[in-house]
């Protein structure tokens, strides 16, 4: 089977790492923070980290020829569980029925310290 490694302009180059990896007719997208093109912690708290993170992973997959309906598997990581009522009304502006499996984890930090959330999916196109 083919591999695809994919790294999209719109978003921040990875480092050791590539953003999603296509392998046959299934994606799997690195988890995506609320980093900006130059790499920089978007302003305004959790709702706009939520929303910025949500935005690299639309950018993501949609170079590689799928889009949020495509997902399949979410894994979500918080630093706050108070988030947690906050993520899921932005997540219903990119997800709609039926919904993927998903996980989401409280945890202690991410790759920064201001990083309040990621999130990683697994896609399946036809």
């Amino acid at each position: 089977m083919s591999k695809e490694f994919i790294t999209p302009g719109g978003v921040h180059q990875p480092g050791t790492y590539s953003h999603a990896v296509r392998a046959g007719n299934t994606i799997y997208v690195a988890g995506q923070v609320a980093w900006d093109e130059q790499r920089r912690v978007v302003p305004g708290g959790f709702e706009a980290q939520a929303v910025q993170a949500m935005e690299n992973l639309k950018r993501v997959l949609e170079a590689a020829g799928a889009s949020f309906k495509d997902v399949v598997k979410v894994n979500t990581y918080i630093k706050n569980l108070d988030d947690l009522s906050k993520y899921r009304e932005i997540r219903e502006r990119y997800f709609s029925p039926p919904f993927p499996a998903s996980t989401l984890v409280q945890i202690l930090s991410l790759a920064t310290p201001e990083l309040l959330i990621e999130i990683e999916v697994v896609a399946v196109v036809d």
